[in-house]
Formats: C-alpha cells, sequence, structure tokens
C-alpha cells in the first residue's frame, strides 16, 4: 500500500475577489485534521504557511497539547499531533516526502470544479491500495488555491457533492470526507 501524506496549504490562496493571498492559521483546522489523518493512517501531516509569525502560532498550538497542559488533559490529542510537521512552502512538503520515500510523491488537490487531470476517488484508492509511489493530498483554505498552482500537480480530486445545491464546506470537514474515501473501511462491500 502507497503512503498519504496531506498538507493544509495557506499560500498562495485566492480570496472571493481571486486575489492571491495568504490565509491566517485557524486552530481548529490544525487539531482537527490532526485527529483525522492520525484516524486514518496518514504518514504525515503538513501545515504549510510561508509567514514566520503564524508558523510561531502553529508550533504554540501543538507544544500545548504535544507537552503542555494539553498534553495530561486529553493525552489521546497528545498522539494526534505526532504526524504533524510544520513547513512553509508546498516545495518543501514534496522534498520531504521525497527524502523520506526515495521517490517524487504524486500531488493531488482538491477543487469544487473538474479539470482534464481530474481524478476519481476510486482510482486514486486504487492506486493507494495497489501502487508503491506516495501520495501527497493538498488541500487549499480561503477560496481554493491559484490556478498557476493547481495547474502545476499530477491530479484535482474530483469535487466532493452534496445531496443538496449548497457547495462550500470547511476544509476540515472536506478533509474527513475524503480521507475516509481514500482510506476508509469499504462499506459497500459489506
Amino acid at each position: 500500500m502507497a503512503n498519504l501524506y496531506i498538507g493544509l496549504v495557506h499560500y498562495p490562496i485566492m480570496n472571493k475577489h481571486k486575489e492571491v493571498i495568504t490565509t491566517a492559521i485557524t486552530n481548529y483546522d490544525i487539531h482537527d485534521i490532526a485527529r483525522a489523518s492520525i484516524t486514518y493512517d496518514v504518514s504525515k501531516y503538513f501545515v504549510i504557511h510561508n509567514i514566520p509569525a503564524q508558523r510561531e502560532l502553529v508550533r504554540t498550538i501543538m507544544e500545548h497539547w504535544k507537552s503542555g497542559f494539553g498534553s495530561t488533559y486529553n493525552p489521546d490529542r497528545k498522539d494526534a499531533f505526532t504526524g504533524v510537521e510544520l513547513v512553509n512552502s508546498i516545495a518543501v512538503a514534496v522534498r520531504t516526502i521525497e527524502d523520506i520515500e526515495g521517490i517524487k510523491p504524486i500531488v493531488a488537490t482538491t477543487d469544487a470544479r473538474t479539470y482534464d487531470n481530474t481524478i476519481s476517488y476510486a482510482r486514486m484508492r486504487e492506486h493507494l491500495e495497489n501502487e508503491g509511489r506516495p501520495v501527497l493530498v493538498l488541500f487549499g483554505t480561503g477560496y481554493g488555491m491559484t490556478k498557476e498552482t493547481m495547474e502545476s500537480f499530477d491530479y484535482i480530486l474530483e469535487p466532493i457533492y452534496g445531496h443538496g445545491e449548497y457547495n462550500h464546506l470547511s476544509v476540515r470537514s472536506a478533509v474527513s470526507i475524503i480521507l475516509d474515501r481514500l482510506r476508509g473501511e469499504a462499506w459497500w462491500n459489506k
């Protein structure tokens, strides 16, 4: 089975006016995605942020749960942070995986639209189950990553569609759904 890595990207991100911005760290995103990552056996969860002060905030949050009061108050949450790594760019995350695995990962991302290189969850799951090349799935914050950044990836995972017309999930909800589709129990075979 191929190793699965994920990354939460805060730059380069689009705002609702289609301007390139850096989004702020959100405590819930760091914490909840760390918990989902360990639940679904993600090899490493990268928090990707280009601003040093924001990375310092992430370190403070993680230390609270890893060695501060939070580590004794709720030891399960301490475990969730064992696979979290803070980096300053997507390129550093990719190089880190290359160093670990000895091969460049397949890089995929998510979007609410389809592209020429859109891949189904079934096909990506099949790759993870049957191939050896690691996969890095990147999740954008704000209104998503820039078009130029998206075009540099190998694949775009198909959109998540709910039953209704509204389609604007929080990133931590999307991560949980996608991790379940890629690494969850094959409930449809029961």
